[in-house]
């Protein structure tokens, strides 16, 4: 009598997706240790988008900040204008909306129901911190009487939406890519892409017009405190929620 063979799935994005929240740390010291080192930094963050934010909500303009966008706008090169046009526009509606939604999908389909899940959330929860923020502060973006402003926005300024968006939500991209998978040319290739948009965009803005170097400044610093609490909350449901999540079935050879 032979026995019922059993359906082959492909266990790669869940077992990759466990290990990845597990703790790898050797002993309870170097534990405790990691984690005041954590709580510092976080703590450093949160207090220097705090002092920022007094000052920009106080001093009603910086002299670093007219200085540097000057000196980016003196680069008169077109090969680096399109890639600084480039990098802006994909932060603009409706293609921030477009690209967020396929990279969820994405996951989705391949197996990564809690990570796609994750994403969401941050993709939701960022946008709608920044627009708290910039209600709250009301800083007014550059005026076009003292730098060239590419175009002209009505909302606020501080913090950077673009920036803010690309280092919680592609930051976390870059995190699931580093941790879920091996090395490899993919891998590398999305930590390049997404990696390049996190560190380029706030220059982008600044070169624009359409932010001043301490809106950049301010929305790196909550935007890694936003990709700091979506991976914290990401690895608190993984273990919890999603460690027996479904995965895609493995394809088939094709005769």
């Amino acid at each position: 009598m032979t026995k019922p063979i059993k359906p082959v799935t492909n266990e790669k994005p869940q077992n990759a997706a466990v290990e990845a929240v597990k703790d790898n740390t050797s002993s309870p010291v170097v534990s405790r240790r990691k984690a005041r080192l954590f709580q510092l930094s976080v703590g450093i963050m949160l207090a220097a988008f705090a002092v920022l934010t007094f000052f920009v909500i106080t001093v009603p303009s910086f002299a670093i900040d007219l200085n540097i966008t000057l000196g980016l706008q003196s680069i008169n090169n077109p090969v680096f204008s399109a890639l600084m046009t480039f990098i802006s526009w994909v932060g603009f509606s409706p293609q921030s909306f477009i690209a967020s939604a396929v990279i969820i999908m994405i996951l989705f389909v391949l197996g990564y129901r809690w990570e796609s899940a994750a994403a969401l959330v941050i993709s939701v929860i960022v946008p709608l911190l920044n627009l708290f923020i910039k209600t709250l502060v009301h800083r007014t973006r550059p005026g076009a009487d003292l730098i060239n402003v590419v175009r002209v926005l009505s909302d606020y300024s501080f913090p950077s939406g673009h920036v803010m968006f690309y280092t919680g939500f592609f930051g976390f991209i870059c995190f699931l890519a580093f941790t879920l998978l091996k090395p490899s040319w993919i891998r590398t290739v999305l930590l390049i892409i997404f990696g390049s948009h996190i560190v380029l965009v706030g220059i982008s803005r600044i070169y624009l017009g359409q932010h001043w170097a301490s809106d950049v400044l301010g929305a790196y610093l909550l935007g890694g405190l936003c990709l700091i609490a979506g991976i914290r909350f990401y690895r608190w449901g993984k273990t919890r929620f999603f460690v027996h999540q479904p995965v895609a079935a493995e394809s088939k050879p094709v005769k």
